[in-house]
C-alpha cells in the first residue's frame, strides 16, 4: 500500500465515480483507487467488460456497505450494434462464427420497419439467456472457462427488463474484411442482470443475420451519471477525485430520516428506535443531527429496524463513552 495516497480518504469513506476506459478490467480499476486512496477496502457495484467504457461506482472504507443497494439499480447504455455478423462473444472481441449473406443484409437495409419491430419485441419484461462468455457459473465453473475449452454453453434464460430501447436508423457498413453489415447505434436503459451482448445477439439472430456488439458505454447507475465521473488517471494523479459522502448518495435512493441525538445513539447500539408518525419504508436512510448517515432502516408502525448500519467515529466514540 502507498504512504503518500493521491487522495485524502474521509473516516467514514465514500462513493467514487469512475469513468472507466477502454481495455480496462474493473479489477485493474479496483486495484488503481486502492493505491491512490491508499486502503485496501474498496469494492464495486458491478462490472464492466474490458471492451466496454462508462460509469463504474466504487465504494472505500465504510461506504462499502452500500455497495449492495447500488448494484440492483437501473442500468443506462449505448452501444453500436452490428448485425450480419455473429461472434463468440457477442462483441467484436470475439471469433466470428457467422456470417450473413449479402443478399439477406440488404433486404434488413431496404425494409427498416423490421429492425423498428424486433426492437420492439425486445423491449419490456423479456426472458434472456446471458451471453456464453461470461461470468456465470456453471457446475461451480465460470462460463467463459468452459468456452474457452471448447465447450458449447448455453445458459438458462432469465427474466430482464428493457425499460427502453431506442434505435437510430440503420446504417450500411463494411467490416473490416469487406463484409456487408448493417451499423446500428441504440440507447439501453434496463433493468440489473441485462446482457447488452446478449441483446445485439438476439436482435441479429431475429432478423435472421447474426449480431454483436463494436462499441458499448455505461452512462449511467441509477441517479448516477458519467457526466460527474472522473477517470483512473485523474484519481491516481489527483485532479480529479472527489468521494461522494455516504449520506449523499443514501438520500439520493431513499427517503431521509433525521434523528436527534438520543435517537441517534440508540439506533448506534442497535436499538429499534420510536419515531413517531413516520411513513412505512421497507428502506430509510437514517441520519444524525448533523447530517451523517447512521445507516439504512425499515420503518414500520412508527419504529425502526437497523438493515445495514454504518457506525462512524462519533458514534463509535458515544458507544464507548455508554458502556
Amino acid at each position: 500500500m502507498v504512504s503518500n495516497p493521491s487522495v485524502s480518504l474521509p473516516p467514514h469513506g465514500g462513493i467514487l465515480l469512475l469513468d472507466k476506459s477502454e481495455g480496462w478490467t474493473s479489477h485493474d480499476a479496483v486495484a488503481k483507487s486502492r493505491r491512490a486512496l491508499g486502503t485496501r477496502k474498496v469494492g464495486h457495484a458491478g462490472t464492466l467488460d474490458p471492451m466496454a467504457t462508462g460509469l463504474l461506482v466504487l465504494g472505500t472504507g465504510p461506504a462499502t456497505r452500500l455497495l449492495t443497494h447500488l448494484v440492483g439499480l437501473d442500468k443506462t447504455y449505448t452501444t453500436t450494434i452490428r448485425l450480419g455478423v455473429a461472434t463468440v462473444t457477442d462483441d467484436r472481441e470475439g471469433e466470428r462464427i457467422s456470417a450473413a449473406d449479402p443478399a439477406a443484409v440488404a433486404a434488413v437495409l431496404a425494409d427498416p420497419a423490421r429492425i423498428a419491430a424486433e426492437v420492439r419485441a425486445l423491449t419490456g419484461d423479456i426472458e434472456q439467456a446471458p451471453s456464453a462468455v461470461s461470468a456465470i457459473k456453471v457446475d461451480g465453473q465460470r462460463a467463459y472457462d468452459r468456452v474457452r475449452a471448447g465447450e458449447i454453453v448455453e445458459l438458462q434464460r432469465r427474466p430482464v427488463t428493457i425499460h427502453a430501447f431506442e434505435a437510430s436508423a440503420a446504417v450500411a457498413a463494411v467490416a473490416a474484411d469487406g463484409t456487408a453489415v448493417i451499423d446500428v447505434d441504440a440507447t439501453v436503459r434496463c433493468s440489473t442482470g441485462t446482457y447488452i451482448r446478449a441483446l445485439a445477439r438476439d436482435l441479429g439472430a431475429a432478423l435472421g443475420l447474426g449480431g454483436h456488439l463494436t462499441a458499448l458505454r455505461r452512462t449511467a447507475v441509477g441517479p448516477f451519471d458519467v457526466a460527474d465521473a472522473g477517470t483512473i488517471e485523474q484519481l491516481v494523479s489527483g485532479d480529479r477525485a472527489e468521494l461522494l459522502s455516504p449520506a449523499s448518495v443514501a438520500t439520493r435512493l431513499f427517503p431521509e430520516l433525521r434523528l436527534d441525538t438520543a435517537q441517534a445513539r440508540d439506533l448506534g447500539h442497535g436499538k429499534r428506535v420510536s419515531v413517531g408518525e413516520v411513513p412505512d419504508a421497507k428502506l430509510a436512510a437514517a441520519t444524525g443531527p448533523d447530517g451523517a448517515l447512521l445507516g439504512l432502516v425499515s420503518v414500520a408502525r412508527g419504529r425502526t429496524r437497523v438493515v445495514t448500519n454504518f457506525p462512524t467515529p462519533d458514534t463509535a466514540a458515544a458507544a464507548e463513552g455508554d458502556a
